[in-house]
């Protein structure tokens, strides 16, 4: 089992694409992620966001743990996600991380998460999360292993 990325938008850029697959090597099982990109909508505000949210909940395994992005969401600590991380995986419910468009999402997509996850009260660029995202998730696995990596 993968944590499984849903992101919209186009691929990595270069410079994320190359971080990115620094913290993807160190992954292990059941660390390891999979990416799937969603196309943008070609409409924007509400339009866009509706269009987009049910393009990821169409692509959402009913017993997965979703965990969408969302500056609105609660702030959490490393440690307190690796432990939600490791919860979800424990009861070998798949790992599904939303990284919504430039709308967001729909309210019937953040009611359908198990959490609603915010990295700041700041906005940060949709490349930019992909890449501190998995930094956390590889954060989050040396934690939830008892490794050095994460100082107190």
């Amino acid at each position: 089992m993968s944590i499984k990325i849903l992101a919209v938008g186009k691929k990595h850029e270069p410079w994320v694409a190359d971080g990115i697959a620094r913290y993807e090597q160190r992954l292990r099982k059941p660390y390891e992620l999979s990416w799937q990109l969603v196309p943008h909508s070609s409409r924007e505000g509400d339009a866009a966001r509706s269009e987009e949210s049910d393009r990821i909940i169409a692509k959402l395994d009913r017993n997965a743990f979703v965990v969408v992005l969302d500056e609105r969401g609660r702030n959490v600590d490393s440690p307190a996600l690796a432990k939600r991380l490791q919860t979800a995986l424990e009861a070998s419910r798949p790992i599904v991380v939303v990284i919504g468009g430039a709308y967001g999402v729909t309210e019937v997509l953040r009611q359908r998460a198990d959490f609603v996850w915010s990295l700041s009260a700041l906005v940060f660029p949709h490349q930019l999360v992909r890449l501190i995202l998995a930094e956390q998730l590889y954060r989050a696995q040396e934690i939830s292993a008892g490794r050095g990596y994460h100082h107190v």
